[in-house]
């Protein structure tokens, strides 16, 4: 049985992944802003309502884990943010609450979760193909992509620092999946993989991923975009 915190579990892939650990009888400490009914009658599911984007809300998260938990084996940081609209029209403001959630809301959960990660956990960051150099972009989603680039690197850099401890940090880039987010920055396209399909397919990769990989950035796309 693992301990595994999910990100973004209020719809899409988050709450497939949720809903997948705690049917095989792993223990899941589901982060979202909204919470599912669903997820609040699972036996095996801890909700917690937390805006990753304010970093005084993961003060929640501590709590649970140094009362409850008090160590963690897997974080699949799935929660994202995304605008699409021309560069020209793109503000700040879009800039920073894009990376408040992509980027600086990894980073301080993971922070906050070092002191209970152990030798074999894995620490899984759902970027996208937008996210990888040379790959085909996409006008409107600067701030998007370029958050989903630097979350690359920031996996990258942690694989090396914590390699010693056997903490394991890996990238997915994943391509279109049919989810909600998608449809709100694209009407109407209908991408090729459903949300449940990609969970079943990261739900194997983090509870093994970390055996073969570490420090790896593994494109999950069957398709352009």
């Amino acid at each position: 049985m693992k301990n595994v915190i999910i990100t973004g579990t209020s719809r899409g892939i988050g709450y497939e992944l949720a809903l997948q650990f705690a049917k095989a009888g792993h223990q899941v400490l589901a982060i979202s802003r909204k919470t599912p009914q669903a997820l609040i009658e699972n036996p095996n599911i801890t909700c917690l309502s937390v805006d990753l984007s304010k970093e005084s809300d993961l003060k929640n998260v501590e709590d649970f884990l140094s009362q409850t938990w008090k160590k963690v084996d897997i974080i699949i940081h799935n929660a994202g943010s995304l605008v699409n609209k021309p560069f020209a029209q793109t503000s700040i403001e879009d800039f920073e609450n894009v990376y408040k959630v992509n980027v600086f809301g990894v980073a301080n959960l993971t922070r906050i979760c070092l002191s209970f990660l152990q030798n074999g956990s894995h620490v899984v960051s759902i970027s996208s193909m937008g996210g990888i150099q040379g790959s085909m972009k996409f006008a409107g989603l600067s701030a998007y992509s370029s958050s989903k680039g630097a979350l690359i690197t920031l996996s990258e850099l942690l694989a090396e620092e914590y390699k010693e401890q056997g903490i394991a940090f890996n990238v997915l880039a994943i391509g279109a999946v049919n989810t909600e987010m998608l449809n709100e920055a694209f009407p109407g396209y209908q991408a090729p993989i459903s949300a449940k399909e990609m969970a079943d397919y990261i739900f194997n990769f983090a509870l093994t991923g970390n055996k073969y990989q570490n420090g790896k950035v593994i494109q999950v796309s069957s398709s352009t975009p």
